[in-house]
Order: structure tokens, then C-alpha cells, then sequence
């Protein structure tokens, strides 16, 4: 009988995550914001000295949610910040190429978020009504980063991302910052939810 092929991934906190049958108690945060601090967004296609990576946008997401849904409880707010989570161990694809892949990265990714939600205490499945509401703060993000970072005008993001309400976006502009003093913030504004959950 033919040895089962390894599907673990050492962590730096020395946890050993299966990506095919991940358990809650192999999820660890540092971890989480490590990876994602790493991963760039738009394949690194972006102006600036340092890669806009998915914690950058994760912390963005989150920030928007908050805006459009200021009465929303705790745990959805950390929902929205670990929308992207699974990021961190099988990095990020624009949507084109996501398509493309099938369905075997998008369980993949559920798995993944299942076990992450399960281990900060959200629910395993989020809700539809959520998952729409993070979608909607995740495309007015994809409008912001297209049109400061990414090189795509306004007319074409419009078109694209869909026309942002201007209250909600008002002052949100991104600054690049290194890889580390992105982990550190994700993993405080993490920590932030975490207590007023």
C-alpha cells in the first residue's frame, strides 16, 4: 500500500496544520497574521515600496464593515477580519484564476475557514445575510485598492467593483507598510475584537 502523501505544513508556532483536514487547536493567530502579512494581493502588481497584502486588506474589510454596519455585533466584525484567513497557508488568487481552478480550492478554503472560525469562537457556517455584508465591505476594498494602488482608473473600477458611497470610504486611504507592522496590527486589532466579543 502506497504512502499517504503529507498534507501538513509546519507552522512558525510549531503546529503542524493538515490543509486537507485542518482541527481547530492547529490554528494559531501569530501564524494567521504572519502568513497573510506576507501574501500580496493583485499577484503584487501594485505601486509602492512593499506588497499590499491580504492582512493590509483583511484590517480594510474589517474597517468598512464597521462603517456600514456600525450596529453589527463583535463577532461579525471578526468575521470580516478573518474573511480572507486561509490565505495565509494557500495564498491568494484573483478571481479570474479562482474561477478557473473549480471547486477544489474553494473547499479547500472552507475547511480552512471552518476550522479558523471554530477556533476564535465564531460560528462554523457564517450566515449568508454575513457573508453578503462582508462581501459588499470586500468589493467597496477592491474599489479603493484598484483606484489607489492598483493602477485602474475610476470609470473602470466603477464598473467593475460597482460606485462606493463616498461617506463610507471618506478618509480611507492606504499607505503601504512593512510586512511586520502590518502582523502586528492585524494580530492587536484581532486581540481588540477577541476582548469585546
Amino acid at each position: 500500500m502506497a504512502a499517504k502523501p503529507r498534507a501538513w505544513q509546519r507552522m512558525l508556532s510549531g503546529r503542524r496544520l493538515d490543509l486537507l483536514d485542518p482541527t481547530p487547536m492547529d490554528i494559531e493567530i501569530e501564524d494567521i497574521a504572519h502568513g497573510l502579512a506576507f501574501v500580496a494581493r493583485w499577484n503584487g502588481q501594485t505601486h509602492g515600496d512593499y506588497p499590499y497584502s491580504v492582512a493590509e486588506h483583511s484590517l480594510l474589510v474589517e474597517a468598512l464593515y464597521t462603517r456600514l454596519y456600525p450596529k453589527a455585533p463583535v463577532k461579525w466584525q471578526l468575521a470580516a477580519l478573518l474573511h480572507d484567513a486561509p490565505e495565509y497557508v494557500i495564498g491568494d488568487m484573483i478571481s479570474p484564476v479562482k474561477a478557473s481552478v473549480g471547486e477544489g480550492y474553494g473547499e479547500l478554503d472552507e475547511r480552512l475557514t471552518t476550522a479558523i472560525h471554530v477556533r476564535f469562537g465564531l460560528p462554523a457556517k457564517t450566515p449568508v445575510s454575513i457573508k453578503k455584508a462582508i462581501k459588499r465591505a470586500d468589493k467597496i476594498s477592491a474599489w479603493l485598492e484598484a483606484t489607489q494602488i492598483a493602477g485602474f482608473s475610476v470609470e473602470e473600477s466603477n464598473k467593475l467593483f460597482g460606485i462606493p458611497d463616498p461617506d463610507i470610504i471618506r478618509g480611507l486611504d492606504i499607505h503601504l507598510r512593512p510586512p511586520l507592522d502590518v502582523r502586528k496590527a492585524f494580530t492587536a486589532r484581532h486581540e481588540e475584537l477577541l476582548e469585546n466579543l
